[in-house]
């Protein structure tokens, strides 16, 4: 039997809640779907229950009603460019192109995610603000992917 977390995440979908959990389990390691079930009466799927890096989610079919917003968004921390570029270039696949701005982007299913260096929040947050200010400013500028080398030498001022 599946333990249950106390906080598991609902993404409400129009009706591509497979075609999503699917997606989203394809990107990323560690990750797998866990169980469907399926509205009685028509045999479509109504919530699809996965894991994506040992994070449960639940993608309901739930109708047109609702929409993603960039309120809510996911954060993946990414190590090196490498990985980086991997995430931002799988999720951002048909996805807004004008969403993207400063390491944020859309998918195709209008999830917005941040995919950004792991030590970001170390550099927004140091004790030095002419540091902070450099890396801001440089983040800022960045249209698009975050390009870690340069955030870094502009965060050290090695330019």
């Amino acid at each position: 039997m599946n333990k249950i977390l106390k906080i598991t995440t609902n993404l409400w979908f129009n009706t591509e809640a497979e075609e999503a959990a699917k997606h989203y389990v394809s990107i990323f390691n560690n990750s797998k779907i866990e169980r469907m079930t399926y509205y009685q009466n028509v045999q479509k799927v109504m919530t699809v229950e996965f894991q994506l890096e040992e994070q449960k989610f639940v993608a309901l079919n739930g109708g047109p009603q609702y929409k993603f917003t960039e309120a809510i968004s996911f954060i993946v921390h990414c190590d090196s460019q490498d990985e980086l570029d991997y995430y931002w270039d799988k999720l951002s696949e048909g996805g807004d192109k004008k969403a993207q701005v400063c390491g944020w982007l859309k998918d195709q299913f209008g999830v917005s995610w941040q995919i950004v260096p792991t030590n970001l929040t170390e550099m927004i947050n140091d004790e030095d603000p002419e540091k902070v200010g450099r890396a801001m400013k440089a983040l800022l500028s960045m249209d698009g992917k975050i390009d870690m080398n340069a955030l870094e030498r502009v965060y050290l001022n090695l330019l």
